[in-house]
């Protein structure tokens, strides 16, 4: 048996009629930029989200840079995140000149652990960035109570966890700003870059409207120095269409991730935990395992791609390396990154097939 770690190809047959006539539309009006389907998209994922405001833009890691030049986010402030995730999370506070200052994650879901927070404010911090990752919020309640008590913003990295929850909200309603991603593996993806920042403050959403297309308040008029962070009008269409099957798959994303954990209860894995106050949209599967590359050899020869994420925290990355943390700063980020692995993730994964990767593991 051959597997398809994403199913993009499925997805787009299933929605091929659909997302045909949406592509078409827009190139027969030639309206690439800005066209009408930017806003309808927006106002869908408004009501999707319950988010006051959504603005597309075109990237996550866009949205991320768009977060934070609307709080004004100067060189030298402080931003409190977590060094397991992708690099994004971190590069955009450092591309600002801001300093990144990690936190290491809660042993079971993987993200950055509040408990950890406090004793890392000081006078420079202005906000906290959590990542939602492989799909689940962070304990938002415990941050959110940090945040209040030291007068600091919540950004949320929400990049694999569009359609997630925090105690019934989605986690596009959580932070200050929220983000995501519509790269084309995640949950709800286009078929190139894309992504959207969320709030329901009128003001960070008038801002951050403006600095996506260079700052501009009219046509050549600029208030704020922004940047050319649209997302195009044939990628708006294609989400548009995605987000209407989109509750459907993330129930079948779920269906999957179940199945999953049924299936592998008795292997020698540690399974995914999610919070009781918390749903995933599990834009990720990943188990930890201690011998990984064994693992990834084995299920590769059987046609089972797996991917690792991540391989290596960012305060181990060459990149980050004037920040001077060293090997050991945050244990459970480097135990997990060693031993982390993601199985084939998609919302059409077949009972054969994970019984197929399953028995695979076993043998």
């Amino acid at each position: 048996m051959q597997i398809d770690f994403a199913k993009l190809q499925y997805q787009y047959q299933l929605y091929k009629e659909e997302l045909d006539q949406a592509i078409h539309k827009v190139l027969n009006k030639s309206n690439y930029i800005m066209g009408n389907e930017v806003k309808e998209l927006e106002e869908n994922l408004q009501t999707f989200t319950g988010a006051k405001h959504a603005i597309t833009c075109s990237s996550g890691t866009d949205a991320l840079l768009l977060a934070m030049m609307a709080l004004d986010i100067k060189p030298d402030d402080e931003i409190i995140t977590t060094p397991f995730t992708f690099i994004a999370t971190a590069e955009t506070i450092a591309f600002l000149g801001a300093k990144p200052v990690f936190v290491d994650i809660d042993e079971k879901t993987y993200n950055i652990d509040p408990s950890k927070i406090e004793e890392k404010i000081t006078s420079k911090t202005k906000a906290i960035m959590p990542v939602s990752l492989y799909g689940q919020p962070a304990d938002i309640d415990a941050i959110l109570a940090i945040a209040d008590k030291h007068n600091l913003k919540i950004i949320i990295d929400g990049a694999q966890s569009f359609g997630s929850t925090f105690n019934g909200r989605t986690d596009s309603n959580l932070g200050d700003i929220s983000t995501t991603s519509f790269f084309p593996a995640k949950p709800l993806g286009c078929f190139g870059d894309g992504g959207a920042v969320f709030t329901n403050n009128d003001a960070l959403a008038g801002k951050m409207r403006s600095l996506r297309v260079h700052g501009q308040s009219k046509r050549y008029h600029h208030q704020y120095i922004g940047m050319g962070g649209r997302m195009d009008t044939i990628q708006c269409a294609i989400v548009d269409v995605k987000l209407k099957h989109y509750a459907k798959d993330l129930a079948l994303r779920q269906e999957v991730a179940e199945k999953y954990t049924q299936t592998l209860k008795e292997k020698d894995l540690v399974l995914p935990f999610v919070n009781e106050k918390a749903s995933s949209a599990w834009a990720q599967y990943s188990v930890r395992v201690q011998n990984r590359d064994k693992l990834q050899a084995k299920l590769k020869e059987q046609g089972i791609p797996t991917a690792v994420h991540y391989p290596m925290p960012l305060h181990l990355q060459e990149a980050f390396s004037y920040l001077g943390y060293k090997r050991g700063d945050f244990p459970l980020s480097e135990v997990v990154s060693n031993e982390i692995i993601s199985l084939p993730m998609n919302p059409y994964l077949s009972n054969d097939e994970i019984s197929y990767i399953g028995k695979a593991i076993s043998n």
